[in-house]
């Protein structure tokens, strides 16, 4: 069984068949699912999304690179939110989140507000944060080191082997997913083969961030256990000892997912998390 921590599955690009792609991801055996939001607008297809999923839950934030659009009062939208988010056992944090030094048109000050005060909403409520990490470790490690909120996922991590140990220090998984399939991500590779098993999360940010037997098509929930299976080999492991630990690393680092795990009804593979789970009582925390 596998966790998918970031799947877009709001995206405009399922609409033809979310519900077929929730159904074979579900029998591949891929029952947990994290949906992050985007931008307020996204709020509620996310949180949508995440209950037609058996073991679907949701984080809402403000991603960088739908901050030319967003307005400084947004920040009080998500925070009303997430105030009524407290008490749906399917919400599970603040993302996606962070800073993108990529882009190039993208105002870096504008960014930096809104990850600043995204990550105080995050400490106030004691939640974890998904963060989007690219070329801006280094700057989003500065406030994390301020806000310090309840660690997280730094999702599609892909930087030096001493800003990955900085993240982990501060209660961070690193999220490895379909970059990691390619022969010439060799960077990544050595991260996702040299870290230590219990700093590491799997995910797809279906639609993005396809594997490479996939190049420039659509991605989706259902390739997971491949990525895996290409990650078990990489490490020199069994499928199930990944699928063990991966598990447990997002339970821990996303200590409300074990409540809506528990929940999962039926026989089927999606019900033995309430099994597996660290939580079984069916209550977040």
């Amino acid at each position: 069984m596998w966790i998918d921590t970031h799947c877009h599955l709001d995206a405009a690009e399922f609409d033809a068949d979310r519900t077929t792609v929730i159904t074979d991801a579900v029998a591949a055996g891929v029952v947990g699912l994290v949906v992050p939001a985007v931008e307020c607008a996204t709020f509620d297809a996310a949180r949508a999304a995440a209950r037609a999923i058996p073991g679907g839950v949701y984080a809402l934030g403000i991603h960088p690179l739908y901050t030319p659009r967003a307005r400084d009062e947004d920040i009080a939208t998500l925070r009303r939110a997430v105030e009524l988010a407290m008490g749906d056992p399917r919400f599970v944090g603040i993302g996606e989140i962070g800073l993108d030094y990529f882009v190039r048109t993208l105002d870096p000050d504008r960014q930096q507000f809104f990850y600043v005060e995204q990550l105080k909403i995050a400490r106030d409520f004691d939640l974890p944060v998904i963060l989007h990490v690219r070329r801006s470790q280094d700057a989003l490690l500065k406030q994390l080191r301020i806000f310090t909120p309840r660690g997280g996922i730094a999702h599609a991590f892909n930087g030096s082997r001493q800003q990955a140990d900085m993240f982990v220090e501060r209660g961070f998984c690193l999220g490895f997913g379909g970059q990691m399939t390619f022969d010439r991500a060799l960077q990544i590779r050595r991260l996702a083969v040299d870290m230590p098993l219990e700093s590491i999360v799997l995910e797809t940010d279906a639609p993005d961030i396809a594997p490479e037997w996939r190049y420039k098509q659509r991605n989706s929930p259902v390739e997971l256990p491949r990525i895996a299976q290409v990650l078990a080999e990489l490490r020199g492991i069994a499928p199930e000892v990944l699928s063990q630990a991966t598990c447990a690393n997002a339970w821990r680092v996303l200590p409300r997912l074990s409540g809506a795990m528990a929940m999962v009804p039926g026989d089927g593979p999606a019900a033995n998390f309430s099994l597996m789970s660290p939580n079984t009582s069916g209550q977040s925390r």
